[in-house]
C-alpha cells in the first residue's frame, strides 16, 4: 500500500492536534514514574515498522535521525517544562512557550518532509521522523525521570 502525500499531511496534522490535547490534558494531573516512562515504551513499538521493508533506510541513517532528535530537537522541550513539587505531589510546569515548540517542531517536520519525499519514499520519511521523534521523546522524558527521582528523593520541609 502506498500512501498518498495529502493524506500524510492529514494524518501528521491530526497527529499534531491529538499531541496538543493529550498535553493540555497531562498537565491537569499528577506526574508519576508511570507517566514519565509509558510514552517511550508504548512508543517503542513503531519500531515493529522496520519488519515491512518499505519502511527501512540504511542504520547510519536511522543513527543520525536519533541524534538529532535526542540532542537538538529535545532542547526545546527541556527548556519548556520542569516539574515542581506542590505538597507531596509533582506535578508539570510548562512555561508559555512550551506549545510553541511543539508546533515549530511539526512546521520543521512538515517543511523537512517536502523536500525528503522527492528523494525518499513516503514510508521511509516516516520511518526517520519516527526514529526522530523517538530519540526527542526518550532523552525528554529520561530527563524528566531524573527530575522527578530528585524531588521525591529531597526531604520534605
Amino acid at each position: 500500500m502506498v500512501l498518498s502525500p495529502g493524506l500524510s499531511a492529514v494524518g501528521s496534522l491530526a497527529g499534531m492536534l491529538a499531541v496538543l490535547v493529550w498535553r493540555v490534558r497531562e498537565g491537569r494531573s499528577a506526574v508519576t514514574v508511570k507517566k514519565i516512562i509509558m510514552p517511550p515504551l508504548g512508543m517503542a513499538t513503531g519500531f515493529c515498522m522496520f519488519l515491512v521493508p518499505n519502511f527501512r533506510v540504511p542504520w547510519s541513517w536511522l543513527v543520525i535521525a536519533f541524534l538529532v532528535g535526542a540532542i537538538a530537537l529535545a532542547y526545546p522541550l527541556l527548556a519548556t517544562s520542569r516539574l515542581e513539587l506542590i505538597g507531596e505531589t509533582v506535578m508539570m510546569k510548562r512555561s508559555g512557550a512550551f506549545f510553541a515548540v511543539i508546533i515549530v517542531l511539526a512546521a520543521i517536520r512538515f517543511l523537512a518532509r517536502g523536500y525528503l519525499d522527492r528523494i525518499l519514499t513516503i514510508e521511509q520519511t516516516g520511518a526517520l521522523f519516527f526514529v526522530l521523534a523517538f530519540g526527542m521523546i526518550l532523552r525528554w522524558r529520561m530527563s524528566m525521570f531524573l527530575e522527578y527521582r530528585a524531588l521525591t528523593a529531597a526531604p520534605s520541609e
